[in-house]
């Protein structure tokens, strides 16, 4: 066996496709190269869990966060919505002020439990008010909770992405 020096030129091209392999994974879903799953969602990003149906929420955890919620959206798209979080359990409202799109919300206590889910219309500063006292909110596209069948009672699984 011959042994040649390596080159930089070859070492280049060695260590070239290793480099599409790092990073924090932009989408949340499975690894295109591996087909693993990543274990946390991306950051500012929660993966919110009703047994097979899972939406990839952006995370709304500031006061200023939850004021902008999904204002000027022009679509929201299948599996995927907004999680609004909040320090305590307490009466919430919600308006749709410059949010384009109808939505539907799951107001969720504590534990993660849908205590009231609502319809919200579009541009409209017509208060949405909790049935309950809530600490989570859940916000999607217009119908998708009955479509999945998820319904008052359902209890999810959050999972928040890296900090």
């Amino acid at each position: 066996m011959i042994k040649r020096p390596i080159t930089p030129l070859l070492l280049l091209a060695l260590l070239l496709p290793l480099s599409a392999c790092g990073g924090d994974g932009d989408a949340g879903f499975a690894d295109t190269a591996t087909g693993d799953a990543p274990s946390l969602p991306p950051r500012g990003m929660a993966w919110v869990i009703f047994d097979t149906d899972t939406v990839l929420a952006e995370v709304a955890a500031t006061p200023e966060a939850r004021e902008q919620g999904l204002m000027f959206r022009t679509e929201v798209p299948d599996g995927t919505g907004m999680i609004f979080v909040f320090e305590d359990m307490a009466p919430r409202s919600f308006w749709m002020r410059n949010t384009f799109v109808p939505l539907d919300i799951a107001f969720m206590d504590m534990d993660h439990r849908i205590v009231d889910i609502q319809q919200m219309e579009p541009e409209t500063d017509e208060l949405t008010e909790s049935a309950a006292p809530a600490m989570f909110a859940l916000e999607v596209r217009a119908g998708w909770f009955e479509e999945m069948g998820i319904e008052e009672g359902d209890r999810a699984r959050l999972v928040f992405g890296r900090r």
